[in-house]
């Protein structure tokens, strides 16, 4: 009978970023991270291009094809990098609602 007691009273933790050390230097290591992902993404995106273009005019379509690919993998590469910190507190708020 106490187990159910002791779990309907509620656990009330939240997140904060003054129970660690160092949380301020992990944001900046992470914000790195982003940036180079992102820089990544766009040497992806050149060297991508640069074979869609060299198989479309030698008339190589597996060589087309995949420069195709590498740019559509670059685009959704750098939406997701960009956007990953709106996309984790929007499933973070989301979670909280539960």
């Amino acid at each position: 009978m106490s187990l159910v007691t002791a779990s309907t009273s509620g656990v009330n933790v939240s997140p904060n970023t003054t129970g660690l050390p160092g949380i301020t230097e992990l944001q900046n290591i992470v914000g790195a991270l982003l940036t180079l992902g992102l820089i990544a993404a766009l040497a992806g995106l050149a060297l991508s291009s640069i074979v869609w273009a060299i198989g479309n005019h030698s008339s190589n379509p597996v060589l087309a094809g995949r420069g195709k690919t590498g740019v559509l993998v670059a685009f959704v590469a750098a939406a997701l990098i960009g956007g990953a910190v709106v996309l984790i507190n929007f499933f973070a708020g989301a979670g909280a609602q539960l």
